[in-house]
């Protein structure tokens, strides 16, 4: 039998905090972040990167933790959905999956929020085609999408406030407020 490869002293940066982990070298981001630092909100779905629930951003920018070594994140800025908005605050893209009621089961969640968050970093306004791009690699067994899309697009409008919204949870009339299509729920029957 081989003996485990040894393992290294790494330094990442999560979420604005710095930890120090012994890793071995074929550790992935993902373990790393559930296992070593318990942030369990990436989740380890397929393990193959098909399917962007172990989605983090990676100095911005969508990242597949399952297939990516721990190890090669050293230096980087490593966000996760624990870190999109400092507590008690929500991010825009949080609050209006909620309003929205865009997921249900939860598990492609964090995936799904951190690439929305990450479009809207670097295109406050996308197109419908643009979110679908931007979302494709984060698949979502329960829902038909839809309301996905449509929190996105309300999130939109949130651009304008604050870069952290002040409220733990959305008042009534949120959607309103912020300028973004209403949950299908509340639309009136014949609404687009």
């Amino acid at each position: 039998m081989r003996a485990r490869p040894p393992k290294k002293v790494i330094e990442l940066d999560v979420n604005g905090d710095r930890h120090e982990l012994a890793v071995e070298p074929r550790t992935t981001l993902l373990e790393a972040l559930r296992y070593q630092l318990r942030l369990t909100g990436s989740k380890q779905g397929c393990d193959k990167g098909d399917c962007g629930a172990c989605t983090v951003l990676l100095d911005g920018v969508p990242t597949l933790s399952c297939i990516f070594l721990a190890i090669e994140a050293q230096g980087r800025r490593i966000t996760t959905i624990e870190g999109l908005a400092p507590l008690p605050r929500v991010h825009p893209v949080q609050d209006a999956f909620d309003l929205c009621g865009a997921l249900q089961c939860g598990f492609c969640q964090s995936g799904m929020m951190l690439s929305a968050a990450a479009l809207l970093e670097r295109n406050s306004r996308p197109s419908r085609a643009e979110i679908r791009e931007a979302l494709s690699g984060n698949l979502c067994r329960c829902t038909g999408y839809t309301q996905i899309f449509e929190a996105v697009e309300v999130a939109c409008g949130m651009r304008k406030a604050p870069e952290r919204d002040e409220r733990p949870t959305t008042e009534p009339g949120g959607v309103e407020a912020a300028k973004g299509p209403a949950p299908l729920s509340n639309r009136s029957p014949g609404a687009p």
